[in-house]
């Protein structure tokens, strides 16, 4: 604590909550009858909010700022913007407006800078008056995730440690997307550590999920998921280390795309990890709730080359690729050790049925084939390796939320009924464990690469988790994504389906060696699905070519 005297970690929060309210001005608050009209408190109480579109009801907005907000992909508000019908102001505004609404409802932002976007806004409309685009994402409004850094805010991720740290310069991908013409206004919430499957620490409290507020909305990009949800933001900024981008879409509703490491810059942002210590590297992606939209994130991204902005990244600018109309579609199965709850199992069997229909040829993979707890095993003990997460915890005295706890608790319970595919490590120092650790990534990473010659694979089709969004606390770890981390394989969440009435009767039990979340229907019903997609290391835009192409089959 140090220099911060004797100021209780709670008195700093406080100081902190008081500073972020305040900055959303009167006029933008919801009406206490508005809010009456929901079950409160909505953290307790089940309520759809997109359903009941507050953003509407509120008063807050004008006709044509929610038409901006929900009539138009990314790509049409860009067209827009380009042409002069709309101006960077008037969408800015909008959405400034409407992510200040879904901050009241679900507590989805960390940092808000509207009156330097409204002026940014006013710079790039300027511009255009005179001729000038600045970038292809010209007059854009864009969100980014609380890691990233940008000039006068703090980067806290929810932990009291860094709490009064202000950022003295932008993350080099913030520093591009302001070079390709966005508008930063908005940053969002992550779980403490930024390593659990919740959005909810000490300094911001919990972000709610918009379909149903006593759910979590995913983590670790989950004030991201939210915003996007409750169209608070066209185009979020996440980042994913085990799932993070990927399962808020899958709560939340909306697309979201995991690429291969080092490829979008994510040097410069705030990490609790030990600096060096990072094996298992962190992806920067997008999320978004259109598919073109993710193409625009990385296709303008890549066109001012990253690596003239961050050392880290590989060098490959983005392809123009083209897809055979037909795929050879593997599909990865339950494994016995992570069940499925019935709508995930049910939205799988009717994706592979429908793209079967559609004339793609289906492969079959055996659960041994895609070796998920194995996989899962190896990135665990890779994460294990790093204890500098926990030190920030303690250190600042803050207790550890309930979701990491239960994490470790599931864990735990795995590592007890399932047999170790990993050699004894108890006798290793360090460095010889993640020599260890390294050397059986490697043989499973060659392993995929097999199967995939043998089954002469275009792309997989994954479930996105066990479940879809669950209660608060309870998501536990994430096999089906952080297999994909440890493979390092760009992968795609698309929404696909809701759970509906074909769920109810199915009954579902965790067996002794299972690790799952409760499935209750009641508290489900109504939410999306998705279904993930994932080819090779560094087949990106294949990887969203034919997530582009399985999208329009399912939606047909």
């Amino acid at each position: 604590m140090g220099s911060h005297g004797d100021s209780s970690w709670q008195q700093r929060v406080e100081q902190k909550r008081q500073k972020c309210a305040n900055k959303i001005p009167a006029t933008w608050r919801i009406p206490d009858e508005v809010i009456s009209s929901l079950r409160m408190p909505l953290e307790g109480h089940k309520n759809n909010l997109i359903q009941h579109n507050i953003a509407r009801e509120s008063g807050i907005m004008t006709k044509h700022e929610l038409q901006i907000t929900e009539e138009y992909t990314v790509r049409e508000l860009l067209a827009a913007l380009a042409d002069g019908s709309l101006t960077s102001v008037d969408v800015t505004m909008a959405y400034c407006k409407r992510a200040a609404i879904a901050q009241q409802l679900v507590s989805c932002l960390t940092e808000t800078m509207f009156a330097q976007a409204h002026e940014r806004a006013q710079y790039l409309d300027q511009l255009r008056a005179q001729g000038h685009i600045m970038g292809p994402l010209h007059g854009l409004p864009v969100s980014i995730k609380d890691s990233f850094h940008y000039t006068g805010t703090e980067a806290t991720i929810g932990m009291v440690n860094f709490l009064g740290e202000v950022s003295i310069g932008n993350s080099p991908l913030v520093d591009m997307l302001l070079q390709l013409g966005a508008v930063i206004y908005v940053k969002t919430n992550v779980p403490q550590t930024m390593m659990a499957l919740d959005s909810h620490n000490n300094v911001f409290g919990r972000t709610l999920n918009p379909w149903n507020t006593t759910l979590t909305p995913g983590g670790s990009s989950g004030g991201e998921g939210a915003l996007v949800a409750l169209r608070g933001s066209p185009l979020g900024v996440g980042t994913d280390v085990g799932g993070s981008i990927r399962v808020p879409a899958l709560c939340c509703g909306t697309y979201g795309f995991r690429p291969s490491a080092s490829r979008v810059p994510n040097a410069g942002t705030r990490a609790c990890s030990t600096s060096g210590m990072r094996f298992i590297l962190s992806c920067a992606g997008p999320l978004c709730l259109d598919l073109e939209g993710l193409e625009v994130f990385f296709s303008s991204v890549f066109d001012i080359q990253p690596s003239l902005y961050d050392s880290t990244v590989i060098d490959v600018p983005w392809r123009k690729v083209t897809v055979k109309p037909r795929l050879r579609i593997g599909i990865v199965p339950e494994h016995p050790s992570f069940p499925l709850h019935p709508p995930v199992k049910r939205i799988m069997a009717e994706a592979t049925q429908r793209l079967e229909e559609q004339g793609h040829e289906i492969i079959s993979l055996t659960h041994e084939e895609c070796r998920i707890r194995e996989l899962n095993e190896v990135a665990l003990g890779i994460f294990g390796l790093d204890q500098g997460a926990l030190n920030h915890v303690i250190s600042s005295g803050e207790p550890v939320v309930p979701a990491l706890q239960h994490i470790g608790a599931q864990i735990a319970k795995a590592k007890q009924f399932q047999e170790s595919s990993l050699p004894d490590m108890s006798s290793m120092d360090r460095l010889a464990k993640l020599a260890a650790l390294n050397t059986r990534r490697a043989e499973l990473k060659e392993e995929y690469r097999k199967i995939w010659i043998q089954h002469s694979l275009d792309i997989c089709l994954a479930p996105p988790a066990q479940n879809t969004a669950v209660a608060h606390d309870t998501f536990g770890p994430a096999p089906y994504t952080t297999f994909l981390n440890c493979l390092d394989y760009p992968a795609c969440v698309i929404p696909y389906g809701q759970v509906n009435e074909l769920d109810a009767a199915k009954a579902f039990q965790v067996g002794d060696n299972q690790i799952a979340p409760e499935y209750d229907y009641q508290s489900v019903e109504g939410l999306p699905c998705g279904i993930q997609l994932f080819t090779t290391t560094m087949r990106d835009e294949e990887c969203l070519q034919m997530a582009k192409l399985i999208d329009l089959c399912l939606k047909a």
